[in-house]
Protein backbone atom coordinates (compact mmCIF):
# COMPACT_ATOMS: atom_id res chain seq x y z
CA UNK A 1 0.00 0.00 0.00
CA UNK A 2 1.28 2.99 -0.77
CA UNK A 3 0.46 6.15 1.15
CA UNK A 4 0.94 10.24 0.83
CA UNK A 5 2.04 12.58 3.58
CA UNK A 6 -1.26 14.31 2.32
CA UNK A 7 -3.14 11.25 3.24
CA UNK A 8 -1.43 10.89 6.27
CA UNK A 9 -3.24 14.05 7.51
CA UNK A 10 -6.60 12.50 7.74
CA UNK A 11 -5.50 9.17 9.52
CA UNK A 12 -6.33 9.14 13.39
CA UNK A 13 -3.45 7.80 15.41
CA UNK A 14 -4.54 5.28 18.62
CA UNK A 15 -2.35 3.62 21.00
CA UNK A 16 -2.49 0.56 21.03
CA UNK A 17 -1.43 -0.27 24.67
CA UNK A 18 -4.66 1.56 26.84
CA UNK A 19 -6.39 2.47 23.14
CA UNK A 20 -6.30 6.02 23.20
CA UNK A 21 -7.21 8.35 20.28
CA UNK A 22 -3.76 10.76 20.05
CA UNK A 23 -5.40 12.70 17.63
CA UNK A 24 -4.70 13.41 13.59
CA UNK A 25 -1.13 13.89 12.40
CA UNK A 26 -0.49 17.24 11.81
CA UNK A 27 3.25 17.03 10.38
CA UNK A 28 6.47 15.08 9.50
CA UNK A 29 9.78 15.44 10.70
CA UNK A 30 12.04 14.19 7.82
CA UNK A 31 15.86 13.23 8.18
CA UNK A 32 16.96 15.30 5.00
CA UNK A 33 20.51 13.64 4.48
CA UNK A 34 18.98 10.10 4.63
CA UNK A 35 15.77 10.91 3.17
CA UNK A 36 13.88 9.24 5.47
CA UNK A 37 10.63 9.86 7.90
CA UNK A 38 11.93 10.21 11.31
CA UNK A 39 8.79 11.18 13.46
CA UNK A 40 4.99 11.83 13.19
CA UNK A 41 3.55 14.87 14.70
CA UNK A 42 0.89 15.47 16.73
CA UNK A 43 -0.36 18.94 18.06
CA UNK A 44 -1.56 19.58 20.98
CA UNK A 45 -5.02 19.97 21.86
CA UNK A 46 -5.72 23.70 21.89
CA UNK A 47 -6.87 25.45 25.31
CA UNK A 48 -9.83 27.92 25.40
CA UNK A 49 -10.62 27.49 21.47
CA UNK A 50 -6.39 28.78 20.79
CA UNK A 51 -6.68 31.57 22.77
CA UNK A 52 -4.08 30.25 25.72
CA UNK A 53 -2.13 28.75 23.22
CA UNK A 54 -2.26 24.69 23.08
CA UNK A 55 -0.75 21.56 24.86
CA UNK A 56 2.36 20.28 24.21
CA UNK A 57 2.98 18.34 20.52
CA UNK A 58 3.06 14.50 20.74
CA UNK A 59 6.03 13.35 18.44
CA UNK A 60 5.86 9.44 17.76
CA UNK A 61 8.88 8.24 16.44
CA UNK A 62 9.01 6.47 13.04
CA UNK A 63 9.82 2.63 15.05
CA UNK A 64 7.29 2.97 16.81
CA UNK A 65 4.42 2.85 14.34
CA UNK A 66 2.72 -0.63 14.38
CA UNK A 67 -0.12 -0.24 11.12
CA UNK A 68 -0.69 2.43 8.96
CA UNK A 69 -4.38 1.20 7.98
CA UNK A 70 -7.27 2.79 5.73
CA UNK A 71 -7.95 5.44 8.36
CA UNK A 72 -6.12 4.30 11.65
CA UNK A 73 -2.24 4.68 12.39
CA UNK A 74 -1.65 1.97 15.16
CA UNK A 75 1.52 2.86 17.31
CA UNK A 76 3.13 1.50 20.11
CA UNK A 77 3.96 3.88 22.41
CA UNK A 78 3.49 5.18 25.86
CA UNK A 79 0.09 7.12 26.07
CA UNK A 80 0.28 10.66 27.12
CA UNK A 81 -0.79 11.17 30.73
CA UNK A 82 -3.31 13.50 32.09
CA UNK A 83 -2.29 16.59 33.76
CA UNK A 84 -3.46 16.94 37.44
CA UNK A 85 -6.08 19.71 37.74
CA UNK A 86 -5.50 21.94 40.71
CA UNK A 87 -8.85 21.57 43.21
CA UNK A 88 -9.62 25.32 44.25
CA UNK A 89 -12.22 27.64 44.00
CA UNK A 90 -12.57 29.96 41.43
CA UNK A 91 -11.12 33.07 43.80
CA UNK A 92 -7.93 31.04 44.98
CA UNK A 93 -7.08 30.37 41.14
CA UNK A 94 -6.10 33.80 40.68
CA UNK A 95 -4.20 34.00 43.80
CA UNK A 96 -1.77 31.22 43.10
CA UNK A 97 -1.15 29.39 39.80
CA UNK A 98 0.74 26.60 41.76
CA UNK A 99 -0.73 23.07 42.74
CA UNK A 100 -0.14 22.08 46.55
CA UNK A 101 0.90 18.13 45.98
Amino acid sequence: MCCRIVDMREKQVICIKDGTILGCVCDVEVDTCNGKLVSIVIFGKSKCFGLFGREEDSVIPWNCIEVIGKDTILVNCDPPRPRRRCKRGPIGSLFNSSCDN
